[in-house]
């Protein structure tokens, strides 16, 4: 059965001024079943067949004593309910619920609490000003396709991710001194953080290599090794002179990527950055020691 076979071709809302949650709502049954007609009023016929939400104390409203919170504490607008219901239909179980934790969460949040979120604010706009002649169901459909947009945007995004998974396992299988270097430039860091790699290696769309550094866990942009102070913020000529590397062209002020016109003074790069970071490491530690030496010869 097709998903648009899941949802009915009509759906119920109130009417009035409008919220992210209400609009959300009507995107994600848009772009479940683009053929669905979704009805604005202050009350609900009777004996309405279709989906109704955010109004009536149904399934998917919020507002009457008892409504569903997540285990987490976190309660559910509509939003949240049609997604919970619907959401799996789109992304894969474990997909659906990241999406609920770090989007559909946040606008469940804005519409129960009143807590500031962008997108709630800017859905807002969308809502004619007091004195306008603008028709308010216009306006609704309007923010209801800036919202479609949002979510489709957001739905490939997450669906290019799985996909980038194959091309990091490949470059997982095949790389060598714990640098990865992959065949197209793809997201790697959900795929890379927690491995043993230390940098990550892929082609430019200026042309070229980026080598970057890989940060020590998801929570944390710290790095494992990061390239050598003495190249930050150089470019060109400078950088090519101070690091002999003979295409290696920028370093980020930060440390943490490079840029090279081969693969291999890429590479050559990652190389010799942890080659001065063990260097610098063991000169630290003999510092530390004639630290100790000398504390140990002072008179007590």
């Amino acid at each position: 059965m097709e998903i648009s076979q899941k949802v009915p071709d009509k759906a119920f809302t109130h009417s009035g001024k409008f919220h992210a949650d209400d609009v959300f709502c009507a995107a994600l049954l848009t772009y479940l079943n683009p053929n669905i007609t979704v009805e604005r009023d202050f009350e609900v016929p009777e004996e309405y067949e279709g989906i109704i939400f955010d109004i009536g104390g149904g399934e998917f409203d919020h507002h009457q004593q008892g409504a569903p919170v997540r285990e987490n504490g976190n309660p559910y607008a509509a939003f949240g309910l049609l997604w919970k219901k619907f959401g799996t239909l789109i992304l894969k179980e474990e997909e659906a619920e990241k999406f609920d934790e770090s989007f559909v969460q946040h606008l469940d949040l804005s519409d129960n609490t009143g807590s500031r979120n962008e997108i709630s604010e800017v859905i807002s706009l969308f809502n004619p000003v007091w004195d306008s002649k603008e028709d308010p169901d216009t306006c609704f459909k309007e923010a209801v396709n800036f919202a479609k947009t949002i979510i489709e945007k957001k739905f490939l995004r997450i669906e290019s991710v799985e996909r980038a998974e194959v091309v990091v396992n490949e470059a997982l299988e095949h790389a060598e001194d714990k640098i990865a270097v992959l065949s197209v430039g793809v997201p790697w860091k959900r795929f890379i953080i927690g491995t043993d790699m230390e940098f990550v290696i892929a082609p430019s769309d200026r042309g070229g290599y980026t080598g970057q550094g890989v940060p020590i866990d998801r929570d944390t942009n710290e790095l494992k090794i990061s390239f050598p102070e003495s190249w930050r913020g150089k470019r060109d000529e400078e950088l090519k002179d101070i690091s002999g590397i003979g295409t290696l062209h920028f370093c980020h002020n930060s440390g943490f990527l490079i840029s090279a016109d081969t693969l291999e003074d890429a590479i050559k790069a990652c190389r010799l950055a942890k080659e001065i970071y063990i260097d610098n490491l063991s000169l630290t530690d003999e510092l530390e020691g004639d630290k100790e030496k000398i504390n140990e010869l002072q008179p007590t």
